[in-house]
């Protein structure tokens, strides 16, 4: 029997749209200090450099929330409105009530244009292909040796295991790693 499948697009259930396009995912994970946002928005300027189309989905367990009390679309959401979607000369976003059960990440990618690749920070549980920040100094355990979709490992200290190990503090190898994965290029 061959290896499991590694790399941003191994699975298929997290990169796959309604409309039938698939889109190349891959996800940062780790434990909350580890360097997952720094990680990104390292990656992003150098994925955009190599002409890649970027886009990212955040997964956050804690509320959050993009308005402040007093402005319109606030307003309008306490008013009731379902969907507000706000527009201005440089960006739009569309903020979305949930009643019910949380999206899944494939109904999120769904509602995205679709790009090179979407890099994804969370969504530790849902099954696709994701790099794993890890720092041993932190005090915390490995994830990837109880998840499987963990395809690559970037870390600041020496890691043995059978994925690939990668320089955390070095993201252009990192880059060239995204670049050169199986079917994501």
């Amino acid at each position: 029997m061959p290896p499991p499948a590694r790399g941003p697009a191994a699975c298929p259930s997290a990169n796959s749209r309604r409309d039938g396009i698939r889109l190349k995912i891959l996800g940062i994970v780790g434990w909350s200090g580890s360097g997952k946002t720094t990680l990104l928005t390292a990656l992003l300027p150098l994925l955009r450099a190599e002409g890649l189309t970027v886009s990212t989905v955040k997964h956050t367990h804690h509320g959050f929330d993009m308005d402040r009390p007093g402005k319109d679309t606030y307003r309008h959401r306490e008013a009731g409105a379902q969907e507000v979607l706000v527009s201005g000369g440089q960006r739009w976003a569309l903020l979305h009530e949930v009643s019910g059960p949380e999206p899944t990440l494939p109904e999120l990618l769904a509602r995205m244009t679709p790009v090179d690749i979407v890099l994804v920070e969370g969504f530790k549980s849902h099954p696709f292909p994701k790099l794993e920040v890890h720092r041993p100094a932190l005090g915390k355990p490995t994830i990837w040796p109880e998840q499987p979709d963990i395809v690559a490992i970037a870390t600041d200290a020496p890691v043995t295991c059978d994925r690939a190990v990668l320089p955390l503090n070095q993201p252009e190898q990192i880059t060239a790693w995204i670049l050169s994965t199986s079917t994501l290029m």
